[in-house]
């Protein structure tokens, strides 16, 4: 079991943060949160957040900044759009070996760096329907999200 404390953000693939943005601030009013570059995963970052400030739903938009990188082949063969669903939990190496003690297909068996210091990692997608499932854990001073 994932035992999700709240859904952590939805992640959405672009080609270029730029373009989207006023999209985002101007058509859905949503709060920029800024840009991070994450070299692992080849992408950079825009966070957004909307609703209120006590319980915003927020927005992961990602850019390929490799023609190798994950998102890259995911717009290539899929276009833009939504790319996955994140949920915040505790313990992340546990439930890891829980789900895959259950049988639950993993693209992670251990978690990995993130945006905001979160460890994350990824069920496979054939494992939940179709959806890409990713797991985050807060660092220890952001386990209120």
């Amino acid at each position: 079991m994932i035992a999700a404390r709240a859904v952590n953000h939805i992640g959405i693939a672009v080609r270029s943060l730029e373009a989207q943005r006023s999209f985002y601030e101007g058509v859905l009013g949503a709060r920029f949160e800024g840009v991070e570059e994450v070299p692992d995963q080849k992408v950079r970052v825009a966070f957004y957040s909307l609703g209120p400030g006590d319980a915003p739903v927020r927005l992961e938009v990602l850019e390929p900044t490799s023609p190798d990188s994950p998102i890259a082949q995911f717009i290539e063969k899929r276009g833009e759009g939504l790319h996955h669903v994140a949920y915040t939990v505790d313990g992340i190496e546990s439930r890891l070996a829980a789900l895959k003690a259950g049988g639950v297909r993993l693209i992670d068996e251990r978690p990995r760096p993130g945006a905001h210091g979160t460890r994350i990692a990824f069920l496979h997608p054939k494992a939940s329907m179709g959806v890409l499932t990713e797991l985050c854990e807060p660092p220890a001073s952001h386990h209120s999200v």
